[in-house]
């Protein structure tokens, strides 16, 4: 499993979600009212712990890796997100087949492939720089400085906000696996599934700066919204 690592940005902080972050995801979690949804979200103290429980166990046996998504302007702790699903290949397959059991891999291992997921915000910061920003972090620590090979994503195929935002990414559809699990509303759900590759991720980072550009110009209309200024904004933020 690889190592923790907080992974900081201009916007936000995605720090590996520990025990003290239990009060700012129950704030956060509080905006968002009833329980029920797409993704698991701790509700109250009890939920909050339990969650943070869970997911540091996961990170010790080696299934995922979380955080807690935190602003960097107010250090508010506005949601969580999570590397999950990592995958080992352990190739080059060999022909005949070893009847040697595989064994355990060591500590500070890194995957080939891995997913981001669980990932869910407090409606203030919905649709803006936040999310953008927190998966520019996470993929470009998979990519970069793991080397997977691939990056895949996951939605409830009814949840039309969240596919949007991961198409906007620039992600490719893998297309929707039918009555593939229980929805946490009880029904069987379909999910949607994407991946972004190795030699897709320069122009998935170029798409998700200049997006981060768009918007910090809408937030400081004096500065013209050209392409040559989208351009020079997003290698400032890059």
């Amino acid at each position: 499993m690889p190592a923790p690592v907080i992974l900081d940005g201009r916007i936000v902080r995605l720090e590996p979600l520990a025990p003290h972050h239990v009060p700012g995801l129950v704030a956060a979690a509080a905006a968002l009212g009833s329980p029920a949804g797409f993704t698991i979200v701790p509700h109250g103290d009890q939920e909050a712990r339990t969650y943070v429980f869970q997911a540091e166990a996961a990170q010790l046996a080696g299934t995922a890796l979380a955080f807690a998504i935190i602003t960097v302007a107010d250090d508010c702790v506005v949601g969580a997100t999570r590397f999950t699903r990592l995958d080992y290949w352990q190739g080059p397959l060999s022909w005949p087949l070893s009847a040697e059991p595989v064994t355990a891999l060591p500590g500070g291992s890194i995957p080939d492939a891995v997913e981001i997921g669980n990932t869910w915000l407090t409606p203030a910061v919905r649709g803006g720089q936040v999310n953008l920003e927190a998966k520019l972090l996470l993929l470009s620590h998979a990519f970069d400085s793991w080397g997977v090979r691939r990056v895949s994503l996951r939605a409830d195929a009814r949840n039309q906000r969240s596919r949007a935002a991961i198409e906007r990414l620039g992600a490719v559809s893998d297309g929707v696996r039918r009555a593939h699990s229980r929805g946490l509303d009880g029904a069987v759900r379909d999910t949607a599934f994407y991946s972004i590759l190795h030699d897709e991720w320069p122009g998935v980072r170029l798409r998700i700066l200049e997006q981060l550009a768009a918007r910090a110009l809408r937030r400081a209309p004096l500065i013209p919204a050209t392409p040559a200024s989208l351009r020079a904004l997003a290698c400032q933020l890059g």
